[in-house]
């Protein structure tokens, strides 16, 4: 992989050490290695990352899926930080950084003397970055940071599943990869500050606050209100008819979510008497009669095709798309196969392999899949030598 020429990254030239395990650390690290930086993977001797090990534990010498969904574009030394060498190793590396990141629990990186205050002894413009559950502190501080524990104490499974419902965890582990991509984009401004003044910092967030900061329209109800938002299925807070609708075969997303759509749909679908209809006159009418409106919706969508639908309401002008699985998406999609967004890699033990391609496309400094994931300890005499 590294024998290929490719286009300069937009972070070349910046070292990052990463102290970091499981998702929303290794996630933060894989963004800034995808733009270019030279992220340095820590690991235990003999375990190394605990995910490498995850999903029915691999064959002996092999990694785990998820081990290399998060850690493309590093490099892999093994330390032991509760011995001398250890320790030494981790001066020799701190010295030629730019970046650290750690996702320990509060307190674990200062014990095993490697925080923040130890780095900036060896390299005192160090932008040192921490990922942790719920903060550095705080009451919850000290609790365990998992994916579903933050969901559930910052509000999203309250508002996730239907109206009445049992509560649901989203989906998608947001708050992992949210606390990951917010951490990159700290560890950008705090680097930006860097070059522009020679000084570090400290920067920390948390998978509760990651929760948290994308609750904008449920916090803008709340503020508004004064009520807890409540379950809505798959419809939004502010507007309607934005929602999934079921069809003859399935479900089709419409977002009609103005007057204009909502004048639209009604003559796309043969309901303009709905247009006149005083329970719908208003985007505050339609959200007040939001299931008097699906089910006339559905009356009508139920005669049709999920891609007769999709076909109809954007001849039609209106937002609309079907709902489509992670087979379908990543199995040939057009769509995520114009946007590359399933890159393939060569792996020294486990040959051709694919993982998701890059969100953000840079024209000049375009994210590459450079290096393999590395195997436990590869680079540990490239990058450690005699430490």
């Amino acid at each position: 992989m590294t024998s290929t020429p490719f286009p300069p990254g937009a972070l070349e030239g910046v070292r990052v050490i990463d102290f970091t395990q499981v998702m929303a650390g290794p996630y933060c690290t894989m963004l800034l290695a995808d733009l270019g930086a030279d992220v340095v993977k820590v690991e235990p001797p003999g375990a190394g990352d605990q995910v490498r090990r995850s999903w029915d534990t691999p064959l002996p010498g092999r990694d785990s899926p998820a081990f290399h969904a998060l850690n493309r574009n590093k490099r892999s030394v093994t330390l032991d930080l509760r011995s001398d060498e250890g320790r030494a190793g981790f001066r020799k590396l701190v010295s030629d950084a730019d970046v650290v990141v750690e996702n320990f629990r509060p307190g674990v990186a200062d014990r095993l003397g490697i925080g923040y205050e130890a780095a900036r002894q060896i390299r005192p413009d160090i932008v040192y970055a921490s990922i942790s559950g719920f903060g550095q502190w705080g009451p919850y501080a000290d609790r365990p940071g998992y994916d579903l524990i933050a969901q559930a104490m910052a509000g999203s499974l309250s508002v996730t599943g239907e109206p009445g419902g049992e509560p649901v965890k989203c989906g998608l582990p947001v708050g992992d990869l949210g606390a990951g991509m917010l951490c990159a984009i700290g560890i950008l401004g705090a680097h930006h500050h860097r070059l522009r003044t020679g000084e570090g910092q400290y920067l920390e967030t948390s998978l509760y606050e990651a929760v948290l900061a994308m609750s904008v329209w449920e916090s803008t109800e709340y503020f508004a209100s004064g009520r807890a938002p409540q379950r809505l299925g798959s419809a939004h807070r502010m507007t309607a008819p934005y929602q999934a609708v079921r069809t003859a075969d399935g479900h089709v997303t419409v977002a009609a979510n103005n007057q204009r759509l909502w004048q639209r749909l009604c003559t796309a679908l043969g309901l303009e008497h709905l247009a006149d209809d005083e329970r719908f006159a208003t985007n505050t009418d339609r959200m007040e009669h939001r299931a008097e409106l699906i089910a006339l919706l559905e009356g009508r969508l139920a005669t049709e095709s999920t891609e007769e639908c999709v076909r109809l309401l954007l001849d039609a002008g209106i937002p609309a798309g079907p709902i489509l699985d992670y087979g379908q998406i990543l199995g040939g999609d057009a769509h995520a196969e114009a946007r590359g967004m399933v890159e393939e890699y060569e792996h020294p033990v486990e040959g051709t392999a694919q993982v998701l391609g890059f969100p953000v496309k840079l024209g000049r400094t375009p994210a590459r899949v450079r290096r393999h994931p590395p195997l436990l300890g590869e680079h540990n005499e490239e990058l450690l030598g005699d430490a």
